[in-house]
């Protein structure tokens, strides 16, 4: 009897062990993930990093897209997004004029499916409640919508809409918070185009505004309020209705080169723009009525070198971290958000492709 039970409980610890074996070596449970897009002229791909619970950040592997980069900057923000509460990742293929879609399980991709883009150019995207949105760079520019259901993207009836002020530019599109209306930024006409939407996320024909601040680039909500980088060397902050935009902090100077990224908080508190002429990056206090003030007079709360060349930021989906493309160096550089929103540096992850385009994490 007792050689029995002996034998039953050793089988037990065996099954256990294995048990906690294949958890621990399939689980691949990072505190979280950065993704960034390659953006390769032979073949686009996904290259994803396993975030610590520190910030720091460790290569965890390249999907292909199906598709075809650009081999060089994209000129915009949200080449790249993570949507539907993480369980999704879209990315753009330039110059095959498509878009991917990917399944995500924590740092593992599936693809799911490469489609037209809609038009030519493809280099910004944006998502809500099934409903994926893709700004066309090329030719005349448009913007033009999908429905995600299941494995598909199929294109929105009566979605495809033109630029407000024609082929100039764009940037970045994206929903308002209330899912209400899309915004798009136009760097030469120094427009801001706000699209409303009908019920089933169908735009319509947009409205014009006139930007506050010289070149509208990158841009994000804080509080439900517009904040938009301008490459002339400011940053803004609008109310957004779906009639258009109106200003509440007019091209408040960052004092640096070229500020074309911006990036928002989890909370809306604070705002970073990427001054990839300067090499630094310039944080903002964000107040309730979204109005714009400088966290350092010099403009300069975090300083990657004269050559770093900063593009795309990113914040980590529990507010604690912001990582930025450094195109200069090909690297990711990782930041800690501070209580006060000053950064302090985590990480520097070399060994990108050049031409690397677009970040985002969970």
């Amino acid at each position: 009897m007792q050689r029995k039970i002996l034998l039953l409980l050793v089988g037990l610890l065996a099954v256990a062990s294995a048990a906690f074996a294949g958890s621990a070596s399939a689980g691949h449970k990072a505190p979280g993930v950065v993704f960034t897009l390659g953006n390769q002229a032979s073949g686009n791909a996904v290259l994803v990093y396993d975030r610590s619970a520190g910030g720091t950040l460790t290569p965890a592997g390249g999907y292909p897209t199906g598709g075809n980069g650009s081999g060089g900057g994209l000129g915009s923000q949200g080449s790249l997004i993570l949507a539907a509460h993480g369980h999704r990742l879209f990315a753009v293929n330039a110059n095959s004029n498509s878009v991917t879609e990917f399944k995500v399980d924590n740092d593992r991709l599936k693809w799911v499916a490469t489609v037209p883009s809609g038009g030519s150019t493809p280099i910004s995207l944006t998502y809500r409640k099934h409903v994926l949105y893709v700004l066309n760079a090329g030719g005349a520019g448009n913007i033009a919508g999908f429905r995600q259901h299941g494995e598909s993207l199929t294109p929105l009836a009566g979605s495809t809409q033109p630029l407000g002020a024609g082929s100039s530019g764009p940037a970045q599109v994206s929903f308002t918070p209330d899912g209400k209306a899309l915004v798009v930024t136009e760097k030469n006409s120094n427009t801001l185009d706000v699209y409303p939407l009908d019920r089933h996320g169908v735009a319509g024909s947009p409205s014009v505004s006139p930007s506050a601040g010289g070149t509208p680039f990158g841009f994000d909500f804080g509080g439900g309020h517009l904040l938009v980088s301008e490459a002339a060397g400011s940053a803004s902050s609008y109310d957004v209705t779906p009639a258009g935009a109106s200003v509440i902090s007019g091209a408040v100077s960052t004092h640096q080169a070229a500020p074309c990224w911006l990036i928002a908080t989890v909370d809306g508190k604070y705002a970073y723009t990427a001054n990839a002429g300067s090499g630094t990056l310039s944080g903002f206090s964000v107040s309730p009525s979204g109005a714009l003030t400088l966290l350092d007079a010099s403009g300069v709360t975090a300083s990657l070198g004269a050559s770093s060349h900063p593009l795309d930021e990113t914040v980590s989906t529990n507010g604690e971290f912001l990582y930025d493309l450094t195109d200069g160096l090909h690297r990711i550089t990782g930041f800690r958000i501070n209580a006060s929103g000053s950064l302090t540096q985590v990480d520097q992850l070399a060994g990108l492709p050049v031409g690397a385009a677009g970040i985002a994490a969970s």
